[in-house]
């Protein structure tokens, strides 16, 4: 039914590669703030969850990536169009703190 090139497999690594990245990425600042390696002095840099949403956006350059050498487009644009509607989200979210 899923062929290795197609636009599902894309769509769906495309949706779920920064939904997960996201919870690694949160949960690890949250472990680096508990375990108190950051010194008072240098948590002047707050990651908000903006900054974190972007990072987690970007972590689809790895499925992107991978797919193109394999010559798969229709994957390619899978998680190409995922990427953008994760993009569409997040400037809708954060739009008055940009703007």
């Amino acid at each position: 039914m899923l062929d290795k090139d197609s636009l599902i497999i894309g769509l769906l690594l495309g949706l779920a590669v920064p939904f997960v990245g996201y919870a690694l990425i949160l949960t690890l600042f949250e472990q680096v703030a508990a375990a108190d390696w950051l010194s008072s002095d240098t948590r002047t840099i707050t990651f908000r969850a903006r900054t974190i949403a972007v990072l987690a956006i970007c972590l689809n350059i790895i499925p992107f990536r991978y797919y193109q050498k394999q010559w798969y487009h229709t994957t390619m644009r899978g998680v190409m169009i995922a990427t953008l509607i994760y993009v569409g989200v997040w400037l809708f979210k954060f739009a008055g703190d940009i703007f």
